[in-house]
């Protein structure tokens, strides 16, 4: 099994930064990506920013330039720091985990985590 545990949400005001984490643990092996999604009310979980067992990262339009993915592979450990952050940031933000290729692929979510940003 694998577990996810991210920390890092908050309360902020607009133009606040925060930095989220996300440790995996348990049975971790063939890593492809890991990434964070946010999720409004009601609305469909969007990809924020990922990056690549190679170090490849992509961002949604909405944060390029503000939010900066990284991760630590020897602590199986994803940040996102998010600076000059904006009241339509605000969502539950998830930590994503996909792990093995083909008949062997697995996708792992976090509990999600609180990000509230006031204007």
């Amino acid at each position: 099994q694998v577990q996810l545990a991210e920390s890092g949400g908050g309360l902020v005001q607009a133009g606040g930064s925060l930095r989220l984490s996300c440790a995996a643990s348990g049975s971790i092996s063939a890593i492809r990506t890991m990434g964070w999604y946010r999720q409004a009310p009601g609305k469909q979980r969007e990809l924020v920013a990922i990056i690549s067992n190679g170090g490849f990262t992509n961002y949604a339009d909405s944060v390029k330039g503000r939010f900066t993915i990284s991760r630590d592979s020897a602590k199986n450990t994803v940040y996102l720091q998010m600076n000059n952050l904006k009241p339509e940031d605000t969502d539950v933000y998830y930590c994503n985990l996909l792990m093995g290729w083909g008949a062997y692929e697995n996708d792992y979510w976090g509990q999600g985590t609180q990000v509230t940003v006031s204007s």
